[in-house]
């Protein structure tokens, strides 16, 4: 089986990517073949291509695709041909027309659900819940900060978190994105291109700060995320599109009010099957009913790579953006 992924051999901005023909082996026990239908761009796999996370290379990149499976390695039971599967996650490599993949790593993709819709929520959705529910479980009342609330993941962090009663208060770069977050959940929201965060959280919370902070964008709000937080409140680093955050000493979280700190991945909270299924029928259960919903902001072709990771990379993309063949 011959195959058309997109590949590096060096890491770096995006005109390192390229379109390389390959052949696809038969897929290994454990393993389905899958050919792909619809990719899901993600942040993590500009982090992956720049540089910033250390790969083997020559190396393929992506880690969402949706698609039908069409071969299976010895073992595998819990699939059939024919059978429409997601994934999220994984070694790069889903920027592919066909890709030999794990079975234990593969979700089912439910009838109702299309595969444009299950590639341009999956990453996004079971990282709202493993933030949401597992890393800083949030209760109904609370106040919750939430960075890039313009963003794939932040527009259904703001519909899942509203869900659960807590009060969103989002940050995006503008008055179109600030609106755009209003309109996925949030109570508030923060232009962090004309408005003081701090002073605005403040004054949003009756000076009491937030419960928690949810930060993807690293160096350049790490500043304002940690002074907005209440005593014994927790920061929750979960990226860093502009730089790593700087060093703190752990003084300084004790005189800040007893602070807390952690960096999750979505790895570690999907390592365990059972869990990236949980988390995944949430997504899927939410979705149907009506709680969450997925705005596709950007529809790119296979051949429109390059742009796509230019225009994630600079921040001109809104909600989750999609890959066709």
């Amino acid at each position: 089986m011959k195959a058309t992924v997109v590949q590096f051999e060096t890491q770096g901005p995006p005109d390192v990517m390229r379109h390389v023909e390959v052949e696809i082996p038969d897929p290994s026990p454990g393993q389905v073949m899958i050919e792909q239908t619809v990719l899901g761009l993600n942040f993590i796999d500009v982090y992956f291509r720049s540089g910033l996370y250390p790969l083997e290379l020559p190396s393929g990149v992506g880690a969402e695709a949706a698609g039908k499976v069409v071969a299976l390695g010895d073992g595998v039971i819990d699939f059939k041909i024919g059978d429409r599967v997601i994934y999220g996650g994984g070694p790069p490599g889903a920027y592919a027309t066909f890709r030999n993949f794990p079975a234990d790593k593969l979700i089912p993709i439910p009838d109702g659900i299309d595969d444009e819709t299950a590639a341009a929520i999956i990453v996004k959705g079971i990282t709202a819940e493993y933030l949401l529910l597992r890393c800083y479980p949030v209760k109904a009342g609370e106040d919750v900060l939430f960075h890039a609330a313009a963003g794939g993941v932040g527009q259904i962090a703001g519909q899942w978190g509203t869900h659960l009663g807590a009060n969103m208060i989002g940050v995006a770069g503008g008055q179109d994105k600030c609106q755009l977050a209003l309109k996925n959940g949030y109570a508030q929201c923060i232009d962090r291109k004309s408005e003081n965060i701090v002073t605005r959280v403040k004054a949003l919370t009756n000076g009491s700060g937030v419960s928690v902070v949810y930060d993807s964008v690293g160096k350049d709000s790490f500043e304002d995320s940690i002074n907005s937080l209440k005593p014994m409140g927790m920061f929750v680093s979960f990226g860093t599109t502009t730089g790593e955050p700087p060093a703190i000493a752990p003084s300084r979280l004790q005189k800040m009010g007893s602070l807390y700190i952690t960096r999750p991945t979505l790895v570690d909270y999907m390592a365990v099957r059972g869990d990236m299924l949980n988390s995944a029928n949430q997504v899927f259960d939410l979705l149907q009913k009506g709680v969450l919903s997925v705005t596709i902001g950007q529809r790119y072709g296979f051949d429109d790579i390059i742009q796509a990771h230019v225009e994630l990379e600079a921040g001109a993309t809104r909600g989750s953006s999609i890959i066709t063949f």
